[in-house]
């Protein structure tokens, strides 16, 4: 799925789209582009259905959400569960009959059919237009695999008769067809699938990025935000639902809080790792993927490595991380220098956690107290969890809050980059290679940086980027524009500072990732 802007796709009456959108209620916390398209959808006057789709992997919020819409519009809201054909026709059907008596209108007989549930949905919203919301959709098709088949000819049937003036032209309903099976839902809207072509939004609900992360967990430190989204990413249910609300006491309360959460057996925290690996995975080698997780935490992040380090053939283990990827529980990048090189990254940070951290002990961690446990694997955490996470956190920011002055212009892409052939006075690779748009080619080299979350960082560092840069030109790269960069969560020495004061090179520390104006340059935000 994927492509054009959801909000760029869809145009929305300025009337009706702005009193839903001051309607969102304060338990949705930011999701203000998410927010915009879905009302801007739901709200379209045009007459005849609408198709929307609405994925994203488990536990952000997307249900929350779309409750959430249909509560402030006086929508329709299904969830569907595990259960066989005649029982989600049932439910669905008292659920139809309970949205119909409460609004005053006729009360059809429970559909006995997917053709006549899928009529009875589209027959919704007489008279205005009404989001109709099918969540975890994919749990239907998987009881009934001819469902797409049935909601593309009622679309295009009724979007045929609504086109000439037909009988079902009254009705507007906006069905959003929501999942959390990313796989699933990319096969049901894309290639071959009968559903392919016919979405008017297509949207998918991410975690919050860092910063509005710190803001969902009241953090204003940036040290201290930084740590918790390494440990818990920005997944809203980890804010809300399994800490028992429980939040750092301050700057200096990360290790407690940690003891207190992701190490204690009795917090729902300390089970959701392995919990979702089995909910995201139930169709593959589990003992492969989990393998295969812990060769990435242990900074294994090409194909051909992880293969080496299972002792398994890369055909062996290809499938594997190519499922994990379509989970969303592994990112795959091009190495910024060599595009063919492609590097993986575990994209959910508490599976990080579990497998760098927790998974090495877990014989021994159940039985040992947190904070004893914690001081032995704090060495770990540093150089495994929170050293990569920053380095991501930094490519992130690149991309997301670097304004166009920063860098000379906006950049396109931020990524891990290894020349093949480093020359031994210059750093090995640099964590965050900046460039700009280019179509298919790799664009300009804007930015070549280091990134260290526990280290000072200083001129020696400085002179080792520059002698990368240099070699980067010897073999072709244009790097009349280049800028070095160093990130450090730890600082810089004044030398470094007095650099910076003289252009040149740019310095970034956690006050600047979290929004700060540290550093010279004044682009971002």
């Amino acid at each position: 799925m994927g492509g054009r802007s959801a909000i760029d796709r869809w145009e929305r009456p300025v009337s009706r789209t702005d009193a839903l959108r001051y309607a969102k209620p304060d338990t949705v916390l930011g999701r203000d582009a998410e927010w915009e398209a879905l009302t801007a959808f739901a709200s379209d006057p045009r007459p005849g259905p609408g198709l929307g789709v609405v994925s994203g992997r488990l536990r952000q919020g997307k249900t929350h959400l779309l409750r959430a819409l249909t509560e402030a519009a006086g929508g329709f809201w299904f969830g569907a569960q595990e259960a066989v054909r005649s029982e989600s026709l049932r439910m669905l059907g008292e659920r139809i009959a309970e949205f119909a008596e409460f609004a005053g209108a006729p009360v059809r007989d429970r559909p006995r059919d997917w053709e006549a549930a899928v009529d009875a949905l589209l027959g919704l919203g007489e008279g205005r237009p009404l989001p109709v919301v099918v969540d975890e959709f994919p749990r239907l098709v998987r009881q009934s695999p001819s469902l797409p088949s049935v909601i593309c000819s009622a679309l295009r049937r009724r979007s045929a008769a609504a086109g000439a003036g037909g009988e079902d032209g009254g009705a507007r309903p906006r069905l959003l067809l929501c999942g959390s099976d990313l796989p699933v839902m990319r096969r049901l809207f894309s290639g071959p699938s009968p559903l392919h072509g016919l979405a008017d939004l297509e949207m998918e609900v991410r975690p919050p990025d860092f910063r509005q992360a710190a803001r969902m967990w009241g953090l204003d430190d940036p040290r201290l935000a930084f740590l918790v989204h390494a440990v818990v990413g920005g997944t809203p249910a980890y804010r809300y639902d399994h800490v028992r609300g429980d939040t750092p006491g301050g700057p200096d309360g990360f290790d407690d809080w940690v003891c207190r959460t992701a190490l204690d057996p009795g917090t729902p925290l300390y089970r959701e790792a392995r919990l979702l690996l089995l909910e995201e995975t139930d169709h593959l080698d589990r003992a492969r993927c989990q393998s295969a997780l812990a060769a990435v935490a242990s900074g294994h992040s090409t194909p051909g490595e992880i293969a080496e380090y299972l002792d398994v053939q890369l055909p062996d283990v290809s499938h594997c991380l190519e499922m994990l990827h379509e989970s969303g529980l592994l990112g795959a990048d091009p190495d910024a220098l060599r595009p063919n090189v492609t590097r993986l990254r575990i994209a959910e940070p508490l599976l990080a956690f579990e497998y760098a951290v927790v998974r090495p002990r877990r014989p021994s961690a159940e039985r040992e107290d947190p904070a004893a446990l914690w001081r032995r694997v704090r060495p770990a955490f540093g150089t495994r969890v929170a050293a990569p996470h920053f380095a991501q956190v930094c490519r992130d920011w690149a991309v997301r809050y670097a304004g166009p002055g920063v860098f000379g212009e906006a950049p396109a892409t931020a990524l891990h980059g290894s020349p093949a052939h480093p020359p031994p006075d210059a750093v090995p690779a640099a964590e965050v290679v900046v460039r700009g748009p280019a179509g298919e080619r790799p664009g300009a080299l804007l930015s070549v940086g280091l990134a260290r979350w526990d280290e000072v960082l200083d001129v020696t560092h400085l002179e080792r980027l520059r002698r990368l840069i240099a070699h980067l030109a010897a073999h072709g790269e244009d790097t009349a524009r280049t800028r070095p960069a160093c990130y450090s969560g730890a600082g810089f020495t004044p030398a470094l500072r007095a650099a910076e004061a003289d252009g040149e090179v740019l310095l970034v520390g956690l006050d600047r990732l979290y929004g700060g104006r540290q550093g010279g340059a004044s682009g971002d935000s």
